[in-house]
């Protein structure tokens, strides 16, 4: 896959290496010469010094052969303006782009883009782990609207049914059941066990309903 990485901070110094380490070819832009020196000394992919909304710059980058843009730069606006041009004038599918204020979230979804914002996928993480210990996050969808998460049954649940834990709304699916090292597909009548593993994908707050449910608060 070619990719161009428009923005070489530590997020897209870190984001080309990671892709030319899986054998990607990749292209780096920025500004600052400075900034493309965050990039490893091993690291072959191509280099570009200029301004990303130039279309010479862009061109020098290979943007024109391209399979995927990420626009990374420290600015929001800027991110959007490049994805808007990487899809429209480039007809390239596959961008996504760095959020860094979240009060910019509404301009990138009416873009239409893909969007990655640390600052609300970090807050929501340190939220649960300050909650809670009965509940794990093993995986993470968009920027954590929903994410799959891990219970293990304690033995006040033992010989309840799963219909008693996870109602199956809007907030809350099981994805599955693991019981002695074997996971499966439960009913919502299934009956529990001390030391089941369940996977549950949910908002936060249907995560945290689980959770208080289990621990008796619900």
């Amino acid at each position: 896959m070619k990719v161009v990485v428009l923005g070489c901070g530590r997020m897209g110094a870190d984001l080309a290496y990671r892709l030319f380490q899986l054998g990607h070819e990749v292209s780096v832009v920025d500004r600052s010469a400075a900034a493309l020196n965050n990039l490893p000394a091993d690291f072959t992919g191509r280099v570009s010094e200029g301004d990303a909304m130039n279309q010479d710059v862009l061109h020098r980058a290979g943007i024109e052969h391209a399979d995927a843009v990420a626009a990374v730069t420290n600015s929001d606006v800027l991110n959007a303006v490049l994805a808007r041009v990487a899809r429209t004038e480039y007809d390239i599918t596959h961008v996504v782009v760095r959020n860094i204020d979240p009060q910019y979230k509404p301009m990138l979804e009416a873009f239409g883009v893909q969007y990655i914002s640390a600052a609300l996928w970090g807050a929501q993480r340190i939220e649960e782990l300050l909650s809670s210990e009965t509940m794990v996050s093993v995986f993470s969808a968009g920027n954590g609207e929903i994410e799959i998460y891990e219970y293990v049954i304690p033995d006040e649940w033992d010989g309840r049914a799963l219909s008693e834990l996870v109602v199956g709304d809007d907030h809350a699916r099981v994805m599955s059941l693991t019981r002695t090292g074997r996971a499966f597909l439960p009913t919502s009548e299934e009956t529990l066990r001390e030391g089941d593993v369940l996977h549950v994908a949910a908002t936060f707050e249907g995560a945290d309903a689980v959770r208080q449910k289990l621990e008796g608060k619900g």
